[in-house]
């Protein structure tokens, strides 16, 4: 790659992840190519995860805290974002880790496919002292984001780096969306832009982070919705992707006793073509008594980590 390197600013959200943001920000450090500088936003953690992050902040210029009231990961994640002086924001959870040369692969790909609004890398799924790595394209370069998105992931939050300005012309993740909020700005980046990949796995997901979902249903509170997303004068697979993406948080929402989210669920994306088989399990799930359906969506989901392992 040809004159200065791009600029990347990590974004970490942070909230009660007390046991593994260090391991994430040290993985951070560990970079063979260096960052400009690491943003952690510490979301109204109470278990002390924002005392760590500001010691690791007194031992490394890097490293910038900010300190919020609880407003979700997606305000967290927003606020780094707007503050960051990168050219790129690489994303990153605080319960999941970079390989060393994570940054180092991001910055090859920018050099030699410039001009995409996302870059992202293959990873590993962690459940428990099990690595499997991630189901994901197989080849180098820019890929047809919905139509690969349709069987296998090409973009999740630690493994993936975007183009800032992009990022804020799409307006940022949709704050007040407990499920799917990385997957609604997927949908509109991806739409404005080349999304480039990278089949090497260099990054660890934590499928059994203490935090990624609530253990009981509450409505969201936004104004953000993958209804919104529908583009009837579409011609790609992106309809059929947000179709995908919002059958699959349904399933969770009435598992938990969102009943009527899944009812408007199945009348919103009955349009499917490519997502039958979700849609029925949908209308099945939601059809059965609610102290029936976790335990059975449990067994379901068990079972296809240990056939297809595709982990997430």
């Amino acid at each position: 790659m040809s004159g200065e390197s791009p600029k990347i600013s990590v974004v970490i959200p942070l909230y009660n992840k007390r046991t593994t943001i260090e391991r994430a920000v040290r993985s951070v450090l560990a970079q063979s190519v260096r960052p400009h500088e690491i943003i952690i936003v510490d979301d109204g953690s109470t278990d002390g995860s924002g005392g760590i992050a500001d010691r690791l902040a007194a031992e490394e210029r890097l490293i910038r805290v900010i300190h919020q009231s609880n407003a979700g990961v997606s305000a967290a994640r927003n606020r780094a974002i707007e503050e960051a002086a990168g050219d790129y924001v690489a994303l990153l959870d605080g319960d999941d880790a970079w390989h060393t040369g994570y940054l180092a692969e991001i910055v090859r790909l920018i050099g030699k496919y410039p001009g995409c609004g996302a870059y992202a890398t293959g990873f590993y799924v962690c459940d428990g002292h099990r690595r499997v790595e991630g189901d994901t394209p197989r080849s180098e370069g820019i890929v047809d984001f919905f139509a690969e998105s349709l069987h296998r992931y090409v973009l999740i939050p630690s493994a993936a780096t975007l183009r800032r300005c992009t990022v804020l012309a799409a307006g940022g993740f949709p704050a007040g969306m407990r499920m799917g909020e990385d997957q609604y700005l997927w949908t509109k980046v991806a739409r404005m832009s080349k999304v480039c990949f990278s089949p090497r796995p260099l990054a660890d997901y934590s499928r059994a982070a203490e935090n990624r979902s609530a253990a009981i249903f509450r409505a969201e509170e936004t104004a953000f919705s993958f209804e919104d997303l529908y583009d009837p004068a579409a011609t790609d697979d992106s309809n059929e992707y947000i179709a995908r993406v919002a059958l699959g948080k349904a399933l969770v929402q009435s598992a938990k006793g969102g009943s009527a989210e899944a009812r408007r669920t199945i009348a919103a994306f009955g349009y499917t073509r490519r997502n039958r088989r979700a849609l029925l399990k949908l209308k099945i799930l939601n059809s059965l008594p609610v102290a029936w359906r976790q335990p059975l969506l449990n067994l379901y989901n068990r079972a296809a980590w240990l056939l297809a392992r595709k982990g997430l």
